[in-house]
């Protein structure tokens, strides 16, 4: 027999031996002996009073063995002589549209512009140290897209949109942590996404798919409204009926390409804004009432922040603790800032966007001549103006939070995770109104929820404007573009995902629609 309860543990019974059994027989109101084992179904933290508590939802077996292996089995196959689909983009929605390929009896042959995880790490030193940008190979572009070096958060509220699970057991498959399946609000870390998403392209590769690397699409042939074919930027063609395009919300150059070969894509509103960055004690005080460090049981404290502010959406994003902030520009001549952590979120500092919301139909009035691209030529030209405040370099432009609610150039700047250094700048009044000013707003309103939160001790950092594609490609019910066939936009850059977890479900779903009538 299997019995799913609810227990609740103090920090002090967290640390005696067997607690989970010792509590477990006491709910059931059984000897320990008669339960053969416990299985963590779910763990989270209750931070709300000065007594914290973790919760736990545990499967209890009674007189029965804990099963040793997942319920989850993926069965690939050997695709190498099977009918191919093209994948372009090896992000998160690329390689799941991959592995389900190979579920489904088809040849993956994944096209990405970038390296592979080991190459991409020398391009990524070239940001930090040398200040140069790699167009193709960046902390956005290459193997694993922007989830590889990320803080790997795998949080979703899209659990309508396929198996959450499945998505989760795979990635164990591939090498993560299994403590995945437990947390509340799971995490993979920087350090380890890069050996996930090595042994995915592994899998792949052993089942017969292809993987290529350092390939860029530049356009596609197209005869009676049908994917024809792929053209290379080496010049190379290859014939395709179906393309399942995945090539994540920074790859502009595709936004580009589509809108001038008329096949229609559609503006779409988004959020902007900074990233602040606090000492991670500061944090932890606040979420754990702690005057102290933090109990060694609890991990460092996030938040989640919200706020309206004149009918406009400002809140936290992507909130990074114990991590680092990195410079996310995809090309030379444009700064823009992301977060990351390591699994053990062991880092001094904590970070979080802080963004705004944006409507496309009614924020951008100077931009309008530029039509369903207006978005994106407002989100760049932020981003040229945060790289000319920071020094023309990947030095990002900062406030202190006080200095940036005040409207006060701050004489210095606290320390930083960011690598390329910070420079001082008036970012209160670079930033457009509709940002900074609920920003401004948005920030004194935290300060009185989260009481520490609003101090000098805090930087702000900007700019943060990769947090959602401003551009969305239509398809179909059948996932399908409506004018193209063939052509199946797919994940975050297409506007249909907004974080590592649903685009791995558009990922397979996208398979799924694209091997029909194959």
């Amino acid at each position: 027999m299997i019995k799913d309860i609810q227990l609740r543990i103090s920090l002090k019974e967290e640390e005696i031996p067997n607690i989970l059994l010792i509590k477990s027989a006491e709910n059931l109101g059984m000897s320990r002996d008669k339960i053969s084992g416990i299985k963590v179904l779910r763990k989270s933290i209750d931070a709300r009073k000065p007594k914290i508590i973790l919760n736990y939802k545990v499967a209890v077996y009674i007189n029965e063995p804990v099963p040793e292996s997942s319920e989850y089995t993926f069965d690939y196959k050997d695709v190498s002589k099977s009918k191919p689909i093209h994948i372009i983009g090896f992000g998160p929605a690329g390689m799941y549209a991959a592995l389900r390929c190979i579920e489904l009896g088809f040849k993956p042959i994944v096209l990405e512009r970038g390296k592979n995880v080991q190459d991409r790490r020398r391009d990524l030193k070239a940001i930090n140290q040398d200040h140069f940008v790699n167009e193709d190979s960046n902390y956005c572009f290459g193997e694993g897209g922007a989830g590889t070096y990320s803080d790997g958060k795998l949080y979703t509220r899209s659990l309508k949109r396929g198996d959450v699970r499945r998505i989760f057991e795979n990635l164990v498959f591939h090498g993560a942590t299994d403590q995945i399946l437990v947390d509340a609000h799971p995490h993979i870390g920087t350090n380890k996404l890069p050996k996930v998403v090595t042994n995915v392209r592994e899998t792949i590769i052993k089942y017969g798919g292809e993987v290529h690397f350092e390939t860029r699409v530049t356009d596609f042939k197209i005869k009676n409204n049908k994917i024809q074919a792929i053209q290379l930027l080496n010049g190379e063609e290859l014939a395709s009926n179906r393309v399942i395009l995945a090539t994540g919300h920074s790859a502009r150059d595709i936004f580009y390409l589509l809108h001038e070969k008329k096949i229609a894509i559609e503006a779409k509103s988004f959020a902007m804004g900074v990233r602040v960055e606090h000492p991670q004690h500061i944090i932890d005080s606040i979420q754990y009432h702690c005057s102290g460090k933090r109990d060694e049981l609890l991990p460092a404290a996030s938040y989640s922040l919200v706020q309206q502010v004149n009918n406009r959406g400002v809140y936290s994003f992507c909130m990074c603790p114990g991590g680092f902030i990195v410079p996310a520009a995809t090309a030379n001549g444009e700064v823009v800032v992301n977060g990351m952590s390591p699994s053990k979120r062991n880092n001094q500092f904590a970070n979080s966007g802080i963004i705004v919301e944006l409507n496309v139909d009614r924020d951008f009035p100077k931009y309008e001549h530029f039509g369903v691209l207006k978005g994106l030529e407002y989100q760049k030209d932020l981003e040229r103006l945060a790289f000319t405040a920071g020094g023309r370099t990947q030095t990002a432009p900062a406030q202190r939070l006080t200095d940036f609610v005040e409207g006060k150039l701050s004489a210095n700047l606290n320390e930083t995770s960011y690598q390329p250094g910070l420079q001082s700048a008036p970012l209160h009044s670079l930033l457009p109104k509709l940002i900074g000013g609920s920003l401004r707003q948005g920030f004194k309103a935290f300060g009185e929820k989260m009481h520490g939160y609003y101090t000098a001790e805090a930087n702000v950092v900007g700019v943060e404007s990769r947090t959602s594609s401003p551009i969305s490609i239509p398809r179909n019910e059948n996932l399908e573009h409506p004018e193209i066939e063939g052509l199946f936009p797919c994940g975050e850059g297409a506007g249909y995902a907004g974080g590592i977890v649903s685009a791995a479900m558009d990922g397979e779903r996208c398979a799924e629609a694209a091997v029909v009538g194959l």
